[in-house]
């Protein structure tokens, strides 16, 4: 079996979604690997990654909103040393992922038609964030 890495630096630019899909895919066809699986991994806990629509910005709207509502900054949280949206983004991540895997055929990930890898920013201000890419066949 044959691996292939990459360490990805990634800015945000604040709460919100980042598209990575293009680089990912980019690192995929670098790899060479035709058929295998691509694993992420987001080293971080106060942002996330998720497979969501790529077609209907609303839907990121939509889920950035629920998650507002299900994890306030208003909150009475004792952890606040970097900002009153610390601990919010470090709940929210443990609701969500900071890895994802997507099967590779054809040198492709196979995504559906409608999705798209997103980094999803909960903290306030923008981050430098890193993502490891590892591809096997």
């Amino acid at each position: 079996m044959a691996h292939y890495q990459k360490l990805l630096k990634i800015s945000t630019t604040g709460k919100g979604f980042h598209n990575i899909t293009a680089k990912v895919a980019a690192i995929v066809a670098e790899s060479g690997v035709k058929t295998g699986l691509c694993s992420l991994f987001l080293r971080h806990t106060s942002a996330c990654l998720v497979i969501q629509e790529n077609a209907d910005p609303d839907v990121l709207v939509d889920l950035a909103n629920f998650m507002a509502n299900l994890v306030p900054e208003s909150g009475k949280y004792i952890h606040d040393a970097e900002g009153p949206d610390d601990m919010p983004a470090h709940i929210r991540t443990a609701l969500t992922h900071t890895s994802e895997q997507i099967p590779i055929n054809g040198g492709h990930l196979v995504l559906g038609t409608w999705q798209a890898i997103y980094i999803w920013e909960h903290r306030q201000r923008s981050h430098s964030r890193e993502l490891v890419v590892h591809i096997s066949d």
